[in-house]
């Protein structure tokens, strides 16, 4: 991987809550932003609206809630998602995802992600090589559902986190890989109809936790993406075979705005410095409601004979939030015990702008255990 590119993805991954367009506007970032890229082509198709989706064995990245729901007992999903494949072909996101119904009301769910950002060098200040490595990082989590009553239900998450970026002596300083715990919270509202037609509602809290640090320094811990999402969808029968779906998400980034260093002294900015590292992780939370970073984003899909898929949708976000806004597309098919999906990101931006994801192709399965179990696609 070409140099330039590991100072980058350095600069991206590891100082990332430094990363600020200085003289134009301060963007809201965190560590371990992997835990917010949309994990599956469905969702992704749709402009990465996920969190009121119909529940599939996604769920668990975007809703656990939703999988008491479910119509199958039980599912798995298998995703890969490449990044910055113009760039580095050997840089991916891979997700492993599932859930099993307990009786009507109860559900378990869980899932693994693995980010792997492929073989860098890292080199000296004058170009001497230090040492070759293989960053990555991976999330384990699992969770429960619950119904409250016949249209509503409550999900709790938890999840390991580790980022292993870099790891000792690199440029007079000693790396090692983070790890943190972070937990979500999640509600489902579902108000549908035998032809499955009707409303859907959702509410996640996600990645809140404990902070993480890639030193022994302990006033340089970085905070993790919490977030907060609100999503709607709602599904119209065209007639016995076909339907629509319409969704809309918002969301907001629960990190405190990193300090900058207009129209402060010296001594100012390196206070504010020292007292945002010095952050406890639900202040911050309680911090980031000031801040900028907001996101919507919108997708469709059109059904047939819930066989067939097409999906579009869009994606906005504000400047702090990272100022990116794309179009995606996909569609999906449902054959016997599986259903793949496939989505597709328009270009967008150029330079350190453009999105990772343009020109990607992003893939999914799920498998549908119960539909196996019986012998057939019925998931009944």
């Amino acid at each position: 991987m070409n140099r330039k590119y590991w100072v980058l993805g350095l600069a991206v991954f590891l100082f990332t809550n430094q990363s600020k367009v200085q003289s134009q506007v301060n963007i809201v970032s965190s560590s371990v932003p992997f835990l917010r890229v949309s994990p599956d082509p469905r969702a992704g198709a749709m402009g990465d609206a996920g969190l009121a989706l119909s529940p599939d064995a996604n769920a668990t990245f975007w809703n656990g809630a939703k999988t008491v729901f479910a119509q199958s007992q039980s599912q798995l999903s298998l995703n890969y998602t490449p990044w910055l494949k113009d760039v580095a072909p050997d840089v991916y996101l891979m997700t492993l995802g599932g859930y099993g119904k307990l009786n009507d009301n109860q559900a378990i769910f869980g899932g693994v992600s693995y980010f792997n950002l492929g073989q860098m060098t890292l080199t000296g200040l004058q170009g001497e090589v230090l040492q070759n490595t293989r960053p990555r990082e991976f999330s384990i989590e699992g969770g429960f559902a619950q119904k409250i009553n016949e249209v509503f239900s409550a999900a709790a998450t938890f999840r390991y986190i580790n980022s292993n970026l870099a790891t000792g002596a690199v440029n007079g300083s000693v790396y090692k890989a983070g790890t943190a715990f972070a937990a979500d919270a999640s509600v489902f509202y579902s108000n549908l109809d035998e032809n499955g037609a009707g409303l859907n509602g959702a509410l996640s809290i996600s990645n809140l936790g404990s902070k993480i640090s890639y030193t022994n320094d302990p006033n340089s811990k970085q905070f993790l993406p919490a977030n907060i999402g609100l999503g709607v969808a709602n599904t119209w029968a065209l007639d016995e075979l076909s339907k629509i779906t319409a969704t809309i998400n918002f969301n907001h980034l629960l990190v405190p705005v990193y300090p900058t260093g207009s129209d402060t002294s010296a001594s100012d900015y390196k206070a504010a410095v020292a007292n945002y590292y010095n952050t406890g992780a639900f202040e911050g939370i309680a911090k980031s409601f000031s801040n900028k970073s907001y996101a919507a984003s919108f997708g469709g899909e059109y059904s047939y004979n819930n066989q067939f898929f097409a999906r579009a949708g869009y994606y906005w976000e504000t400047k702090e939030a990272g100022n990116r806004k794309y179009f995606t597309a996909g569609v999906g098919i449902k054959y016997s015990a599986f259903d793949i999906n496939f989505s597709y990101l328009a270009p967008s931006g150029s330079g350190l702008s453009r999105n990772p994801l343009s020109n990607t192709l992003r893939f999914g399965v799920i498998f549908d255990l119960a539909a196996f179990a019986n012998g057939s696609g019925d998931s009944e």
